[in-house]
Order: structure tokens, then C-alpha cells, then sequence
């Protein structure tokens, strides 16, 4: 699926959408009104687009995207540098908890797809007055392709709206994209650790650290050994080519 007409700015090779939450779910329920299927929504930070340079099946899923959403505050930043007075960060934590809090969102039929049964049945207690087509947490393990056509079947049955996936990047990435033409849901969005958040199983920075585009500090801090590439090395990398695509805009007036 294309883009809509909305929009945008190339970052690193990819097309970015500076919008806000609140242009998305307006976007999203103009595809669920049409029930044209296969949309994806990637909610892009700077591990997204990092690892994507380095995963092929990452990048061509990024690239497919109808939307890609600027979830980092470093997105954010560059997108002011190049015009856009984008006021915020479009995270995935936050647009699942508009989209099940506010009109249109709370109205549509939504799917979990990810995660744990726990924490799954957990998420679903936190929204009671909202209408959950289905939830599945798959196996940790690779399924085979029968159970892969049972799930795609079983979600195809439900009539979902919204497909809310919850497998972690570049998992959850590659995932929508290889079953984007075979799911009949209008919407399929990735938002990683979103589940655990809402269902209140794991912890968010303060409000403040995630103004400020510090939530990533506070992650790191929680969990150092199995974040310090992605944070560190990860945001080193996406400094040094954002500043090299800033020198190409300021003598050439685009970026390659």
C-alpha cells in the first residue's frame, strides 16, 4: 500500500510523516471507513531506521509502509530543522491509548496480536467499554505454516478494525509486512513494548523524561546490557548521517 497525501520528509533513505496522533487516527479511520485493507503504520525511532540499514526485510517493510511515524524525539527534532513545526512526538504507547480513550478510535474493533497471554488478558481488563475482535499471543518460537494460516483465518473472522502488533522491532515490522496481503483488518500497527505499558506491567518514564526526549535514558538505565548498542551506538550512527544529510541540504538543497 502507498502513502496517502500527507506529509512528509526523507530521513536516511526513508520517508517520514511529521504528524500528530491525532492526524493519524483521522487518517486511519478514513481507511477503516473505505475498509481498504493492508495498511501499515510504522512507528519509527532511531533504531527502527538504524537497523533497517542493516536488515533487508526491515528496510523493504519500513519502505511499504502507508505510514511512518515519528515515535523518537531526534525524528522530531530534524523534522523542525526541515520545516515542519511538528509539536510532539507520535509514539506508539501513547496513539494505542488515544485510539482506545477518543473518538473515532474507541469505537473500532480492535485486535491484539503479541505479547503474552497475561499480559494480553491484563491490557484487555485496562479497557472495558472497548470492543476487542481478538487477541493471540503467538508461540516464542517460529510457527509453522499451518498455524500461520489458522491465525491469519481466525483474525480474518473477527472483522477487526485496528490489528495492534506487539512483537518488537524489526520483528513486528517484517511480520505486518509479510501478512499484509493476506489479513482483511484496514490497519496494522506496530508498537513494540505499547502492551506491557498500558497493561500496567512495565513502567514508563516520567512525563518529563518523555517531553524532553529522554525516555530512552530511562529505558537504558532499566535494562543497560541489552540496550547499550541500540542507544548508544544506534544514536552515534544517526547523529553522524543526519548531520552529513544537513550538509547536503545546506550546499545542495537536497538530500541523496
Amino acid at each position: 500500500m502507498g502513502q496517502p497525501n500527507l506529509a512528509s520528509f526523507n530521513l536516511i533513505k526513508t520517508k517520514v510523516n511529521p504528524i500528530s496522533h491525532s492526524q493519524i487516527l483521522q487518517q486511519m479511520g478514513e481507511w477503516i471507513r473505505s475498509r481498504s485493507a493492508g495498511h501499515i503504520v510504522v512507528v519509527a525511532n532511531t533504531h527502527v531506521l538504524m537497523e533497517s540499514r542493516q536488515n533487508q526485510n526491515l528496510a523493504r517493510a519500513v519502505q511499504a509502509a502507508s505510514l511512518v511515524i515519528p515515535d523518537g524525539m531526534p525524528l522530531v527534532v530534524v523534522a523542525r530543522w526541515r520545516g515542519f513545526p511538528l509539536k510532539s512526538r507520535a509514539d506508539g504507547p501513547g496513539l494505542m491509548l488515544k485510539a482506545m480513550s477518543e473518538e473515532p478510535g474507541k469505537h473500532w474493533r480492535h485486535y491484539l496480536y503479541g505479547s503474552t497471554p497475561e499480559v494480553l488478558s491484563a491490557l484487555q481488563a485496562q479497557f472495558p467499554s472497548i470492543t476487542f475482535a481478538g487477541m493471540y499471543a503467538p508461540p516464542f518460537r517460529s510457527m509453522t505454516p499451518s498455524e500461520d494460516d489458522q491465525v491469519i483465518a481466525e483474525i480474518n473472522a473477527t472483522k477487526a478494525d485496528v490489528l495492534w502488533v506487539g512483537l518488537g522491532c524489526p520483528k513486528q515490522e517484517t511480520w505486518m509486512f509479510e501478512h499484509a496481503g493476506k489479513l482483511n483488518v484496514p490497519v496494522m500497527l506496530g508498537v513494540g513494548q505499547a502492551f506491557d505499558i498500558l497493561a500496567g506491567v512495565k513502567a514508563r518514564a516520567p512525563r518529563w523524561m518523555q517531553n524532553s526526549g529522554l525516555e530512552w535514558l530511562y529505558r537504558f538505565l532499566l535494562e543497560p546490557r541489552r540496550l547499550w548498542k541500540r542507544y548508544l551506538l544506534y544514536n552515534l550512527w544517526f547523529i553522524l548521517l543526519v548531520l552529513r544529510e544537513q550538509v547536503r541540504l545546506l550546499f545542495h538543497g537536497e538530500v541523496t
